[in-house]
């Protein structure tokens, strides 16, 4: 199975998708072909694209982020790499800027109940499991994303829900003085 990757650059909507075939072969476009890139010095590369030469240079590499900020050319672009795990974090909305817990949780795109795993009245803490939602054929955990009390269970095991309907109502726990 070939591994991939999903690139967004500059905040575009849809993440360039890159595949490799092999554990050491070159990253190529889904279905395209494999750029020639070559390391001529400490963060600067070579790019052969089709008919074109553009030499590249390394700007910023922020780990923390997952971003490289790259001048090509006259051009500076950020680009975001993901795999397919952190791509799918991303469309449900868990992210690591999650800090706080919202008062709904709504489906993150359309899916099936497969299980609720709270009731109405439950206390839960963040990082709790509260429900099972398949999506895109993957069975997807949703976890709670701070302290509170289950409100209201909107969602109903073996259902079918669309992107943004409400699935769970919280009430917060207030922080203890």
């Amino acid at each position: 199975m070939a591994a991939k990757l999903f690139a967004t650059v500059n905040s575009s909507a849809a993440p360039l998708e890159l595949e490799r075939t092999t554990p050491g072969g070159p990253w190529a476009t889904a279905g395209g072909f494999a750029p020639d890139l070559v390391r001529t010095g400490p963060g600067t590369y070579s790019l052969v694209l089709g008919n074109r030469s553009f030499r590249v240079l390394v700007l910023k590499h922020d780990k923390e982020a997952g971003t490289v900020r790259l001048r090509i050319g006259a051009h500076c672009h950020t680009v975001r790499l993901g795999d397919e795990r952190a791509r799918l974090m991303q469309v449900l909305g868990i992210g690591r800027s999650t800090r706080t817990m919202a008062s709904e949780l709504k489906a993150p795109m359309p899916g099936l109940v497969l299980k609720v795993l709270v009731k109405e009245g439950d206390a839960v803490k963040k990082n709790d499991p509260l429900l099972i939602l398949e999506a895109m054929k993957m069975e997807n955990v949703i976890k709670c994303t701070g302290d509170g009390t289950v409100k209201k269970v909107h969602a109903q095991e073996r259902a079918a829900v669309e992107k943004g309907q409400p699935l769970l109502s919280f009430q917060k726990t207030k922080p203890s003085e």
